[in-house]
């Protein structure tokens, strides 16, 4: 087990060869009964690993199970900030996930000691952040939220309440827009959103005029004002399935899709075109497609990588983890 700690320290994952002859979905589904394990998936991680998840979600869902699961250990399929979410909310459960490196480019932007360095600009001023940040960040910050409750708890707050928005500008500035309040915000993005093509976008819509275009508010401004509809990811699954329009141009991350075909059969839904030239023109997140079947496998079978947060941020951080809870039920 020791060779194994130090592998994953050097490589971010349990790097151990897998028998091609095991039958993965049977041994990962053996080993989460007799470990009393619950897996957890957001929706942009491969099909295979959604289907084998106890939950699949998206960012508020997720804390949400997290944080009610009676299990002895978490298993998350997702990025490093869900992990430490997930930790600092169940801090007597081993969290583990499948790939230390399965960063996000959102989270990544926000460095601590800089954005510590830009709070103290502004005293005055309490801090939303958007729930994709580290553990460092949350405990840095009064309130989180989420793309399905921002708006809420922005409304809550007082009108002359003072605020920061961080780490992600462009739902801050779509939240901004629609609650008419001015906050300062913190000029951090996701790379899988802020790289849609407008200019291949409305090619796809003169292709197919009927089409609803729905988009997550993490697109740049230019994006979001060709939608049709904007929400979170679990409201964009909602409106697929709602909706009487029987084609959905889909301006997100292309693994929501799985869930949207399972939830709506028959509807034809088209990934928003991305400005760059990869493997399926969609919008695609490096760091979700780093879990595996494989190393879901080893993940739960050495109970490693695992989660861990300083007592002292994760007090912090559950500060404002529970307080974004508490305004969302």
């Amino acid at each position: 087990m020791e060779a194994i700690l130090e592998d994953v320290q050097r490589v971010g994952y349990v790097n151990q060869p897998v028998d091609d002859t095991l039958d993965l979905v049977a041994e990962i589904k053996r080993l989460k009964k007799e470990k009393n394990a619950v897996i957890l998936a957001h929706y942009y991680v491969d099909d295979a690993i959604q289907d084998l998840a106890d939950y699949v979600g998206d960012s508020l869902g997720l804390s949400q199970q997290a944080a009610a699961t009676t299990a002895d250990m978490i298993v998350f399929c997702g990025v490093h900030f869900m992990g430490e979410t997930a930790k600092v909310l169940s801090p007597n459960k081993k969290v583990v996930i499948p790939d230390l490196n399965a960063g996000c480019s959102l989270a990544d932007s926000a460095p601590a000691d800089k954005f510590a360095e830009f709070k103290a600009q502004y005293p005055d001023h309490i801090v939303l952040s958007y729930i994709n940040c580290s553990a460092d960040i949350k405990a840095l910050s009064d309130i989180i939220v989420t793309s399905s409750n921002a708006l809420k708890i922005v409304e809550s707050l007082p009108k002359d309440q003072k605020i920061i928005f961080a780490p992600d500008a462009n739902l801050g500035r779509y939240v901004a827009s629609k609650t008419g309040r001015d906050m300062v915000l913190w000029e951090g993005a996701c790379i899988v959103h802020i790289d849609l093509s407008l200019e291949k976008l409305k090619a796809l819509q003169l292709q197919y005029p009927d089409a609803k275009f729905i988009a997550h508010p993490e697109c740049q401004e230019h994006i979001l004002r060709e939608a049709d509809f904007i929400g979170s990811t679990t409201a964009l699954l909602k409106y697929v399935v709602d909706s009487p329009a029987d084609t959905f141009i889909v301006g997100t991350e292309a693994g929501i899709l799985h869930k949207m075909r399972l939830a709506a059969p028959g509807k034809k839904l088209i990934p928003a075109p991305a400005n760059a030239n990869n493997t399926c023109a969609c919008s695609e997140c490096p760091y979700m497609k780093m879990n595996t079947l494989e190393k879901l496998y080893n993940c739960m079978l050495y109970e490693q990588p695992e989660i861990l947060v300083p007592e002292a941020v994760r007090l912090k951080a559950y500060e404002s983890v529970a307080r974004m809870l508490e305004l969302s039920k």
